[in-house]
């Protein structure tokens, strides 16, 4: 397929594809942007998530600890199975599209030794699909000093700025907030990669609505573990990788003989805890300084409105915890927009790259400048 002659103010359709670290599916969202005078503009046309076979989630879970001609042979895998999907997702598909923008399957993620690595083979893609395929997004920011994650902030910026902070609650937690006329975002903590670990353990892939964890108690030590790295102290630009949970809250969880609902409970705990540090941080510093926003309900006039997507936000007592523990308003949309949005973002980030336009924020990532990340395969 050849590139597009187009500008701004021209409809581009384009898939969005995300493989989270929860290992969940892989996600695609087909998707129309263009720009009306200043505003971006965005429509989800349609969405899917592919299921990974059993056997390619192992070889995927194992990659962190494999021998490199295992993992170049399960990237090719990984590269067709998403190429696939794709094939079989556009079969009933309305309008085909212009562009495919793939986050890949992340694996490594070191950035303090300028290292991050997204499984994906956009050359596979692209062959294999006929779409011309835009990936590897992260590397440029990392080369240029930066965290390379997360990504998804300029969409938050550009697409959902009607929300003072957009949370995503997937496998790993972060946060996206304008901070005095500057875009801020970061990792939180692990969510998810956590909470379904130990609902695997009960035979479930996640612990639905969070019931499992109700049933628990809190386990003071395990509490004061989970929230020890000194990752919680850093400031600035951090992102965490799969390492922290292979290395450290892996063998924590499996050395406590607790119950699992108790581990659950607490890990819970852990989440909204630093979820509330931050936010209620972030509400402190900008009360003074941010514009009040009307509200149906006038009990929320003037709370900080909260964007909640990803797989926790259908965790009702995750979500029951985090607002409790927090002076905001909890916005949960609905429900293709808690699935999808972190696909409908690399789709908008695929955009951007196509007219060469900054999708990469230094003020996030702790970078020299503002980039323009993306590999183009056609």
């Amino acid at each position: 397929m050849k590139r597009i002659d187009a500008d701004f103010f021209t409809p581009l359709t384009i898939i969005g594809m995300m493989s989270g670290t929860s290992l969940d599916g892989l996600d695609l969202a087909l998707c129309d942007f263009w720009k009306d005078e200043d505003k971006f503009n965005y429509k989800i046309i349609q969405t899917q998530t592919f299921a990974y076979p059993q056997e390619l989630t192992q070889r995927l879970r194992a990659l962190f600890d494999s021998h490199a001609l295992e993992f170049c042979q399960t990237e090719v895998e990984f590269s067709s199975f998403a190429a696939q999907c794709v094939n079989r997702f556009l079969e009933k598909a309305e309008k085909k599209p212009h562009y495919m923008a793939s986050h890949g399957h992340t694996v490594f993620h070191q950035p303090e030794k300028g290292l991050t690595k997204q499984i994906g083979s956009g050359a596979i893609l692209a062959a294999q699909t006929g779409i011309s395929t835009i990936c590897d997004f992260r590397t440029g920011d990392v080369a240029l000093g930066g965290q390379g994650a997360p990504l998804v902030p300029i969409g938050d910026a550009l697409l959902f700025s009607e929300y003072d902070a957009c949370l995503n609650l997937g496998g790993i937690s972060n946060i996206s907030f304008e901070n005095i006329n500057n875009r801020t975002a970061y990792d939180i903590s692990l969510c998810n990669i956590l909470l379904n670990y130990l609902a695997e353990q009960r035979g479930f892939s996640y612990d639905k609505n969070g019931a499992l964890a109700q049933k628990g108690t809190i386990h003071a030590d395990l509490l004061e573990n989970l929230n020890r790295p000194d990752y919680f102290l850093q400031s600035g630009a951090k992102s965490i990788g799969f390492e922290l949970f292979a290395n450290y809250y892996k063998p924590l969880l499996d050395r406590f003989s607790i119950s699992v609902e108790d581990k659950l409970r607490t890990v819970c705990e852990h989440i909204a805890t630093q979820i509330k540090v931050v936010l209620n941080g972030y509400c402190r510093d900008n009360r003074d300084n941010r514009d009040s926003r009307d509200s149906r309900d006038n009990r929320n006039k003037g709370l900080v409105r909260v964007l909640v997507t990803g797989g926790g936000a259908k965790n009702r007592f995750l979500i029951d915890l985090i607002q409790e523990k927090t002076e905001t308003q909890i916005i949960i949309p609905e429900e293709q927009l808690i699935d999808f949005k972190e696909a409908l973002v690399f789709a908008f980030l695929g955009y951007l790259r196509v007219f060469e336009t900054n999708n990469c924020l230094h003020s996030v990532t702790g970078a020299l400048k503002d980039s323009c990340g993306g590999a183009i395969y056609l």
